[in-house]
C-alpha cells in the first residue's frame, strides 16, 4: 500500500559545526580555557622571574660581602692593597658617615669614617668603620665586626677611615677594581669611661653585636642630620686608645 505524499515529513537539514547552540558553547568553552591557560602561564612566568631575580640579588649581596671582606683589610694592611668587587647589577658608592669617641666630658674625637655601600633592589651591603653589614634596617646583621677591643682595663677603638673616591653602577655583570693605601695613627685617650657612637642606617645590627659583647647601647641622632647613631657604652673606667686606619680608597680606577 503506497503512502500518500501528504504523510511524508521533511528531513531536518544538517547544521554546520559550531552554528548550533551546543557548538557555540563548545567554542566559547575552548576560548575561555585558552584565556585562563594564558593567564596562568603569565602568572607562572612572573613568579619564576621574581624567584630568579631574588636569587640573583641574594647571590650578588653574598658576593659583594665576600669581596669587601677580602679587599678591605685596613687593620692588617699597611701600604697598598688591591682587590675587586663583582655583582650582576646594582650600584656601589660612598656615603658620609661619622664615628665619635665620647667620654664623661663629651665628644673627644670625631672621625669622618664614611661608608662604602652596595645596593640592588632590597639588597644592601655596607662597609663602615671596619664592619661589614648586610641587609636593611630591621633585618640586618654583621658579616664582620668592628675592630674594637675591650678589656677590663684597656679599650682600643679602631676606626677605618675611607678617605675615598669613585663609585660604579650597572647591569649585566659588573667587576670593578678597589684599591687602598693604608696608614695608621694612634691617639692615647687616657683613662676614662668611654662610649663609641657609630652613625649608621642599620643600628639594629650594631645593637645585636653590642648585646653579644654584654655592653649597652642607645640610638640617637647625634648631629641632627637624619642618620641615627648607635652609641655603645663601655661601662667603667679604662685606659683608652684610638687607632685611625686611613685607607685612601679608590673605586673603579685602573
Amino acid at each position: 500500500m503506497r503512502r500518500d505524499s501528504r504523510d511524508r515529513r521533511p528531513h531536518a537539514s544538517p547544521q554546520p559545526l559550531g552554528t548550533g547552540g551546543r557548538g557555540q558553547s563548545h567554542v566559547v568553552g575552548v576560548v575561555l580555557l585558552l584565556g585562563l591557560t594564558a593567564i596562568a602561564l603569565g602568572g607562572l612566568t612572573a613568579s619564576i622571574g621574581a624567584i630568579i631575580q631574588d636569587q640573583t640579588s641574594h647571590a650578588d649581596a653574598a658576593s659583594v660581602a665576600s669581596d669587601f671582606d677580602s679587599s678591605l683589610r685596613p687593620v692588617e694592611t699597611t701600604g697598598s692593597r688591591r682587590g675587586r668587587v663583582t655583582f650582576t647589577e646594582g650600584a656601589l658608592s660612598t656615603v658620609t658617615r661619622e664615628i665619635r669617641v665620647l667620654d664623661g666630658t663629651g665628644v673627644r674625637h670625631t672621625i669622618e669614617a664614611d661608608g662604602l655601600v652596595y645596593e640592588s633592589a632590597d639588597r644592601r651591603v655596607a662597609f663602615l668603620g671596619g664592619a661589614i653589614i648586610r641587609g636593611q634596617e630591621g633585618n640586618a646583621w654583621l658579616e664582620r665586626e668592628p675592630p674594637v677591643t675591650s678589656g677590663s682595663e684597656v679599650l682600643i677603638v679602631g676606626v677605618p677611615r675611607l678617605n675615598g673616591t669613585g663609585g660604579v653602577s650597572g647591569t649585566g655583570g659588573v667587576t670593578t677594581p678597589i684599591e687602598t693605601n693604608v696608614s695608621h695613627t694612634r691617639h692615647s685617650l687616657g683613662e676614662g669611661d668611654y662610649r663609641v657612637a657609630i652613625e649608621t642606617e642599620t643600628p639594629s645590627a650594631f645593637e645585636e653585636y653590642a648585646a653579644e659583647q654584654n655592653v649597652t647601647t642607645t640610638v640617637l641622632d647625634v648631629d641632627g642630620d637624619g642618620v641615627p647613631s648607635v652609641v655603645v657604652d663601655f661601662d667603667g673606667d679604662r685606659t683608652g686608645y684610638l687607632v685611625v686606619h686611613d685607607m685612601r680608597l679608590e673605586v673603579g680606577h685602573g
